[in-house]
């Protein structure tokens, strides 16, 4: 048996292996293109704000008034801790096989590794197709939120500036793309901060010739609403079809490993913001929807709003009701340059899959070209391409249109987290097949191979449920079950072909290189420890 040295960073004794399993140096798990081509531009505050900013989007601002209107107060409140329960697992799960493995396209290349080859293929054009679907979502939901203001202006216009500005953003050096979500992640969550302390002193009467409203509607029309069905059944089915609109506000999370080989000291950054985002944005999502349920009615029309204008928005009917006439304006800009951020969190999600598949031959080479600043241009321009399906609010209410992208991103988005546990699971089953103890990893928690399983068997119950209401009397729509549930066969297609094509075979536990993995890990020079906060960073709940 071979014995590699105490190391310094993670302590303990070190890892025997077989000498046939010893790091080969002609392999790396981050390849060559990343080392030479990207730039490690981003810190550990612009992962983790990253995260946090596209996480926090439209979901949040204009998608609660259309969760309380279906659930009620108490069963969006439960979906969406249901779905922040999973998000936690995902998170840890996500966090401790990216700092054994921090390379570009994240758990789509850790799929390769750690199941099959063929899953990283299907996983990773998935991926790209999902963020592909993203930006337009976001940029219609900017343009609902524009026409708050204006509706006269043709909605082609709002489309073209805000793609323009996109594309300006997303080329520069990506140590200034983060700066820019850094500040707009900062924006985002003092909005949040500050919609919740309004509504609580609207709640508790502080306005001025406002009654004091308490729980008043969770008694009256009560904490749940019956969806499709009456009594006790509907009104499960009424907080169950709130998950799709849960998993797409929380969509992102998982996106802050994506540009792994781009973030300093990715293999210590990326836990700690693994560990950091989850709480943060699950404590916003619990705390906002506590506080729209306690402000707004679930029976209130505006809630389902069709005008195609962010008066849908749970939080401009409260302050609209309590007479506070500034803040809606208020809340429509910040809310405008969230939808904004969260289409930047998607283009970098989306390119550096894309040029992560590149990488490994799954899509054309020329996706590897970069700037001199390290930025993937061809998959920036590819990816802006598809961004042209927002065009399609100016033929069809902008509303409607950011509604359908909200099922195919939904669905896209479970399939990530669905890799995300499965890989997190095979790679402890990999540890425990060849003799290798948890604790030797990067980073490492004891519960967290349970958490994966629950991860794994709720999105897959979430995936398939998604648009049970078209399969209900009276409901069937073919737009609605297209969206819900296209992702499935397009990602068994791409599995299946890949596989038929290329032969692949299932990654054997015993043949997973997790000894190569540590050693690279503790060779790699710039995995030091992070430098102890100063008493005063401590104190930082942000970042």
């Amino acid at each position: 048996m071979a014995d590699f040295d105490k190391h310094p960073v993670y302590g303990g004794d070190a890892v025997a292996v077989e000498p046939q399993h010893v790091y080969n140096s002609d392999v790396h798990f981050v390849d060559e293109h990343e080392r030479k081509d990207l730039a490690r531009g981003l810190k550990q505050r612009h992962v983790q704000m990253i995260a946090i900013a596209g996480a926090i989007g439209t979901g949040l601002f204009l998608g609660l008034g259309g969760s309380i209107a279906t659930g009620g107060p108490l069963g969006a409140l439960l979906g969406y801790g249901f779905v922040g329960i999973i998000v936690c697992a995902i998170q840890f799960a996500l966090g401790e096989v990216s700092a054994l493995f921090p390379v570009t396209g994240s758990f789509v290349r850790h799929a390769e590794i750690l199941i099959d080859p063929a899953v990283g293929f299907a996983v990773g054009w998935n991926l790209v197709y999902g963020n592909w679907m993203s930006v337009p979502s976001e940029i219609s939901a900017g343009v609902v939120l524009i026409q708050y203001w204006n509706t006269s202006v043709n909605p082609a216009v709002w489309v073209t500036i805000l793609i323009v500005v996109s594309v300006l953003v997303a080329i520069i050096f990506v140590g200034v793309y983060g700066e820019v979500e850094f500040f707009f992640a900062i924006l985002k969550i003092l909005l949040v901060i500050g919609v919740v302390i309004m509504g609580l002193v609207i709640d508790l009467g502080g306005v001025p010739g406002q009654q004091r409203l308490g729980f008043h509607y969770w008694k009256n029309p009560g904490p749940f609403v019956e969806y499709i069905g009456t009594g006790a059944w509907g009104q499960f089915l009424g907080f169950w079809a709130v998950m799709s609109n849960a998993v797409y506000s929380f969509a992102g999370v998982e996106s802050l490993a994506m540009a792994a080989a781009e973030t300093q000291n990715p293999r210590r950054n990326i836990p700690k913001a693994c560990k950091r985002v989850f709480l943060r944005v699950t404590l916003f999502y619990v705390v906002a929807i506590l506080i729209v349920g306690m402000l707004v009615s679930s029976a209130d029309p505006r809630l389902d709003n069709d005008s195609g204008t962010a008066a849908q928005s749970p939080f401009v009917i409260a302050a609209s009701d309590a007479g506070i006439k500034a803040i809606p304006s208020i809340v429509n800009a910040v809310v405008l340059t969230s939808a904004w951020s969260s289409s930047n969190q998607a283009i970098l999600a989306g390119t550096r899959t894309l040029y992560g598949l590149a990488v490994k031959g799954h899509a054309p080479k020329f996706l590897l070209w970069t700037t001199p600043y390290g930025i993937p241009f061809m998959c920036v321009a590819v990816q802006m391409a598809f961004s042209f399906l927002a065009y399609m609010c100016v033929s069809n209410d902008a509303l409607n249109v950011f509604w359908w992208l909200v099922d195919l991103t939904a669905a896209g988005t479970l399939v990530s987290w669905i890799t995300v546990a499965w890989n997190h699971i095979r790679l402890i089953q990999a540890l425990k097949k060849q003799g290798i103890p948890a604790t030797k990893l990067p980073w490492h928690n004891s519960w967290t191979f349970y958490g994966s399983w629950f991860a794994l068997v709720s999105c897959i119950i979430i995936l398939f449920t998604g648009g049970f209401a078209v399969f209900t009397a009276g409901n069937w729509s073919p737009s609605d079950f297209v969206s819900s549930y296209l992702d499935i066969p397009l990602v068994l297609v791409a599995f299946g072909g890949y596989k038929l094509i290329r032969r692949t075979k299932w990654v054997n536990l015993s043949d997973i290189p997790l000894a190569q993995a540590l050693e690279e890990a503790q060779s790699d020079p710039e995995n030091v420890p992070v430098v102890k906060e100063r008493w005063w960073e401590r104190w930082n709940f942000l970042w």
